[in-house]
């Protein structure tokens, strides 16, 4: 049994090692950059978070999520993955994604297997946020140490939860005029109960989409919105 889960997730690897997200729809106009408004130009920053895989005790993919600390400035309390903005020294994604994690919950990197980046996304601040895939093939051999103040719990969750109806409930929103349909998710562990939406439910049905190679049991309606053009147009999701 044991061998043929390895085998699994071996394949699963190189599987994902071939997986090439189309370009970025928030990369910006270089074309732009020598107009006299150059200054003024609105240049998003750039985050990664960390889908991080592991195989659970009767074979199923299993994702890491973390519960944000209460005392955070912004998504305080929410469910998020581990990740956060960009440093100069961070190498590419991958790093971000990998050190972040290191911060956040302790996770080593020489643990996680990264085999892919996922289609880039835009957060309600319009911070352009990359899903780098990492597969942990040992679970036994994380230690979780939490960063108290970034991180109030870790737990974990089936990665192909997101994509049945199950467990989902879903609203009709609309920003930068376009609609878009928001998607919750509630998971209980225990006597624990979990509320997983917005941007990481987006981006955990978009990967369990791409690991299990089908389309979600409902419809995701998601849309890609236009960059303002210029800071002074700038304005976050409200």
């Amino acid at each position: 049994m044991g061998g043929e889960l390895g085998r699994n997730i071996e394949a699963l690897i190189q599987r994902l090692r071939l997986h090439q997200p189309p370009p970025s729809p928030y990369s910006g106009d270089p074309s732009t950059a020598a107009t006299p408004a150059a200054a003024e130009l609105f240049r998003p920053r750039r985050a990664a978070v960390l889908v991080c895989l592991f195989q659970g005790a009767a074979g199923e993919l299993r994702v890491l999520l973390t519960k944000r600390a209460s005392s955070l400035s912004t998504h305080s309390g929410e469910v998020a993955l581990p990740g956060g903005k960009a440093d100069e020294g961070d190498a590419d994604d991958a790093a971000t994604a990998l050190r972040e994690a290191k911060e956040e919950i302790g996770l080593d990197s020489t643990l996680v297997t990264v085999v892919s980046s996922l289609e880039h996304f835009l957060s309600k601040h319009l911070l352009v946020v990359v899903p780098v895939v990492g597969i942990l093939s040992d679970i036994q051999a994380f230690k979780p140490v939490l960063n108290v103040g970034e991180v109030d719990d870790i737990f974990d969750v089936p990665l192909e939860m997101f994509l049945k109806d199950e467990h989902r409930t879903s609203e009709e929103r609309e920003w930068m005029g376009q609609e878009f349909t928001l998607h919750h998710f509630n998971y209980e562990k225990g006597n624990k109960k979990y509320k997983i939406w917005g941007l990481t439910a987006g981006i955990l049905i978009h990967a369990a989409s791409v690991v299990y190679q089908r389309p979600p049991d409902f419809a995701e309606r998601r849309v890609q919105f236009n960059l303002p053009k210029y800071s002074k147009e700038y304005s976050s999701m409200p």
